[in-house]
């Protein structure tokens, strides 16, 4: 292979043309990039291209201008002012102090290199306290590189003096010098680098072979546009030096080398990125369930005792298991999904090349607030990294989580499997950009035989079965405020679906080869705005619908006087011009269609789809209200049916009691029963009851129900003791007399395989005592069979708040569902006594003889 270096004027001039896009000064159209990327003369047969490492975190890393290999480009009209460098210096200074390391390099991303959204807040301020420099928080999140912030700062704010604290300009680089061709390569290449470059050590990410091409070259670019406008906040298009970026991060994919492709067979062996994520340690565990294969994890860590530690934290976070079994099938790898190869070792890079039958990519840098510039090493890079793994030895498919976001375009009209994604130059959200940017690079990769399986979730909902919820998550941080608050914001569709469901599906694509290389959304069933308003009051959460300016007042305001850290991104989102562009496509874009996924679901005999309704979020909910992010329904809250009930009975005194003679009293109830949510029939099959006792052998007045609860079916309405009274109803009063004492009452129905049944439905059975006593009155009372149709069918009463469509569904949701508890617990003693009949035991149970 020909030394690069021996042409070392044409790559010197490459590379300047290269970090002059990267540092966003040159703003160059798409003629002129790729003029600018093309060779000056075709390179002969064996060449080879090369992108330079990235060491975004590295804070040795030098900056491009002083870099004795990288020589300086002419300057044109966007040139930053001459101290950029001093005042990069100095914000690198002050974002160290909110780092793990505690220094940051220049053209470092402050993010990657561990800052939250809560330090770049606060070192925004500190910018503007110690140094003089304002800076919009949007463009910290956008290009979070203290380079880039400097040269945004001072192209905005030219011949603005700084605080002296800011160190003079530095003196100019000297003049670059063609390197023989032994000399040494600096240890670290400056980070996110823009465009293919020539480099002469073969550290890269990206290595392709080129064939000669009779391409003629085109001509010498034009003069870069002018002065780019005033920093981009909030507005409907995107920044042009993030479409530049895109341009040139999508050309890398044509570096990749043409492959054949893979032997269609179930993997044995996978990488998979993103475990200690929300979807990935869910898509981890479903590979094990359902597949034989071993699994290798990229995890971070300083080594493969803290990266196994950090995997199994994030699991059990979210209520998976971490057992011997799973340890077993498991292999922790410390990497980096941000380094080239990963971060791995020459020689485990090549085993993994050689020996991995398929790679799954899940890791993604999730921020709605970050700019493209900050996101790319993470979603784009990371990806294209990927793509070369799969490409290298063996062939073998790579499967990437993609996002519906390819489709936020505000006004879009159709986001199906195979729609046009949306118009890059229309996302103004930086996450937006990298997933548009990442898919549409990895399809350049399909060009290559490379096969590529697109899976795009929705929102991520909650765990069906165990309630766990990812708390940074924008569905379910927009439902937990619709919880709380108990107000929504109009829009058209939630594209939500449960992370049991999508990391189900996207298993089986995984594991099926016939299901490899293509687009899948995974977003379930969509959920319309009547759907969370009903779901939400059945649930006993009446909300009220706002307009979308409205709604984010209101939320805002609430999140200040009532602040909930778990809810802090969730304030950041809304308070960001871009972010919001985000959440307005999300809100206003169509359903997204599945006919690919539905067709492959149905195949293989997985769960269909369905609607992630109230039922579905049930643990979430429980979930989050632990966590502190919602609000359950509770006793207090004003109940939204009701219906009365009327008993009447006697009672007698129990041996012992005061008036033990044997003696039968009057005894009745007024009751009412009443439902504050759904939530408490679904979860604990109870009701709520107030009303008045009246028994004079416990007081001559009246008896006022303090607490009450009846549970339908208690414990499943199986026999406390061998027999056949199975028990219906439990009732549970908590009861005050005039003079002040307080006194217990318990009641059961019961059912049995008998003929009256229609008796066992009214009749109760209660004991009543003082409280902290045993019982002194037993007896039976029993609602009147002409009220019983009366009072408890025709005499249900709704909430007056709710719409008269609303009342109807409420009311038959609530007959049907105790219809069906009180048909299966009067089933259970027929049942049973069928079962008998049919026993051909000839020695029957003494304990059965009087059956």
């Amino acid at each position: 292979m020909r030394d690069m270096n021996e042409d070392a004027a044409t790559n010197a001039g490459q590379r300047a043309t290269a970090e002059a896009i990267e540092r966003g000064g040159s703003g160059l159209g798409v003629t002129e990039l790729l003029a600018l990327v093309m060779p000056a003369t075709r390179e002969p047969a064996g060449e080879e291209l090369r992108c330079p490492p990235e060491s975004p975190e590295s804070p040795e890393s030098p900056e491009s201008p002083e870099s004795p290999e990288t020589p300086q480009i002419p300057e044109t009209p966007a040139t930053p002012a001459p101290d950029v460098h001093a005042l990069a210096d100095a914000i690198a200074a002050a974002a160290g102090r909110y780092l793990p390391e505690g220094r940051l390099a220049p053209d470092a991303d402050f993010f990657d290199a561990g800052g939250s959204s809560v330090h770049a807040v606060e070192l925004a301020a500190d910018l503007e306290r110690d140094l003089g420099v304002e800076l919009d928080l949007d463009d910290v999140f956008a290009d979070a590189r203290p380079l880039s912030l400097a040269r945004r700062w001072l192209r905005t704010n030219p011949g603005h003096e700084t605080h002296p604290a800011v160190a003079p300009p530095r003196p100019p680089a000297p003049a670059p010098q063609a390197a023989p061709a032994s000399a040494p390569q600096t240890a670290h290449a400056p980070a996110a680098q823009a465009v293919p470059t020539l480099a002469p050590q073969a550290t890269s990410a990206f290595t392709v072979r080129t064939t000669p091409a009779a391409i003629t070259p085109p001509a010498p670019a034009p003069s870069p546009r002018p002065t780019p406008p005033a920093p981009h906040s909030g507005g409907t298009s995107a920044r042009p030096e993030d479409l530049d970026q895109i341009l040139a991060d999508l050309a890398l994919a044509d570096r990749l080398p043409f492959v054949r492709s893979p032997e269609p067979l179930p993997p044995r062996r996978i990488l998979l990125t993103g475990a200690t994520g929300f979807l990935g340690g869910h898509l981890l565990l479903d590979l094990l369930r359902h597949s034989d294969a071993h699994v290798y994890c990229l995890v971070r860590g300083a080594d493969e005792e803290a990266a196994t530690a950090r995997l199994a934290e994030q699991l059990r976070g979210y209520l998976l298991p971490w057992n011997a079994e799973v340890r077993r099938r498991v292999t922790v790898l410390p990497g980096d999904i941000r380094r080239p190869r990963l971060g791995l070792s020459e020689e485990l890079w090549d085993t993994l090349a050689h020996e991995l039958d398929a790679v799954v990519g899940v890791a993604a840098a999730v921020d709605f607030l970050r700019g493209y510039q900050s996101l790319r090493t993470s979603n784009v890079l990371g990806a294209l990294t990927l793509a070369e793994l799969a490409a290298a030895g063996r062939p073998k498919p790579l499967h990437h989580i993609s996002s519906i976001a390819v489709f936020n375009e505000v006004g879009i009209t159709s986001m199906g499997e195979d729609d046009p994604l949306a118009h890059v130059d229309n996302l103004v959200a930086g996450y937006d950009q990298s997933k548009w940017a990442a898919e549409v690079a990895l399809r350049r990769a399909r060009d290559h035989g490379l096969v590529v399986s697109a899976l795009r979730p929705g929102g991520i909902g909650g765990h069906t079965k165990t309630g766990a919820h990812n708390p940074l998550d924008l569905s379910s941080g927009l439902i937990s405020a619709f919880g709380r608050f108990r107000t929504v914001p109009a829009f058209r569709n939630l594209n939500v679906a449960p992370v049991d469901w999508v990391s189900r599906v996207a298993a089986a694509v995984v594991c099926e080869p016939d299901a490899w290389g293509f687009d899948y959304n995974l977003t379930g069933v969509s959920n319309t705005l009547d759907d969370v308003v009903r779901d939400m009051a059945f649930g006993g959460m009446h909300v009220r619908v706002h307009d979308w300016e409205e709604w984010r007042g209101d939320t805002l305001a609430r999140l200040e006087t009532e602040p909930f850290p778990e809810l802090t991104f969730l304030s950041r989102v809304l308070q960001s011009p871009t972010a919001l562009k985000l959440c307005e496509a999300t809100l206003t874009g169509p359903a997204a269609s599945a006919e690919r996924t539905d067709a492959l679901v149905e195949a293989l005999g997985l769960p269909p789809a369905a609607r992630y309704d109230a039922r579905a979020q049930l643990k979430t909910f429980e979930k989050l209200a632990d966590d502190g992010l919602a609000r359950l329904p509770d006793k207090s809250d004003q109940p939204y049916l009701w219906f009365s009930e009327t008993t009447e009975g006697s009672v007698r005194a129990l041996p012992g009691g005061t008036a033990a003679d044997g003696t039968r009293s009057p005894c009745s109830m007024s009751l009412t029963l009443s439902i504050a949510s759904m939530h408490q029939l679904v979860k604990e099959r109870r009701v709520d009851v107030t009303g008045e006792v009246v028994c004079p052998a416990a007081h001559p007045e009246p008896l006022t129900v303090e607490h009450g609860d009846v549970w339908v079916r208690p414990e499943e309405g199986i026999p406390q003791q061998h027999g056949m009274r199975h028990r219906l109803l439990r009732y549970r009063l908590r009861l005050r007399d005039a003079d002040g004492r307080v006194w217990w009452l318990e009641g059961h129905k019961h059912a049995q395989a008998r003929r009256d049944v229609w008796r066992q439905t009214r009749a109760l059975t209660v004991e009543l005592g003082p409280e902290g006593e045993p019982a002194t009155l037993t007896g039976e009372v029993v609602v009147p069979a002409d009220s019983y149709v009366r009072d408890q069918i025709d005499g249900i009463q709704v909430a007056p708040h709710l719409t008269a469509r609303e009342k109807r569904a409420a009311k038959l949701t609530w007959l049907a569902w105790f219809g069906l508890e009180m048909g299966r617990g009067l089933l259970g003693p027929f049942a049973r006594a069928a079962a008998d009949l049919l026993d051909l035991r000839r020695t029957p149970n003494t304990t059965e003889h009087h059956r």
